[in-house]
């Protein structure tokens, strides 16, 4: 049966494969999730947000390594590469300002609040 362009075995086949995938998540999460109960590792907020720098300035860092290899005229290093090492470091801070700047707000909203 056609349905606007697309036919039922191909619907069927897309369901199928969110459907592996979801249990393929699920089999993960329920593994751990039997002997969570008894050793359910801590999450520190400041680790977690130490990380997510760390992981900002590593792509600044290899970005602007990236460009300066390139400039010299390293035939290693082509324009594409670059342009997206640099891109995706542009994005990874941007996000970073965009997370520090809903956190302050959160902060501010917090320290309006009446008690």
């Amino acid at each position: 049966m056609n349905i606007g362009g697309i036919d039922k075995s191909r619907i069927d086949a897309m369901v199928a494969q969110l459907k592996a995938a979801a249990a393929k998540m699920e089999g993960g999460v329920g593994e751990l999730s039997a002997t969570a109960s008894t050793a359910t590792p801590k999450l520190d907020f400041a680790d977690a947000l130490k990380n997510s720098l760390d992981q900002v300035n590593a792509a600044q860092a290899s970005s602007q390594h990236m460009g300066q290899k390139f400039a010299m005229g390293d035939d290693s290093v082509s324009l594409s590469d670059m342009m997206i090492s640099m891109q995706k470091a542009s994005i990874s801070f941007q996000t970073t300002v965009q997370v520090r700047n809903k956190l302050v707000s959160a902060y501010h909203d917090i320290m309006n609040m009446q008690i």
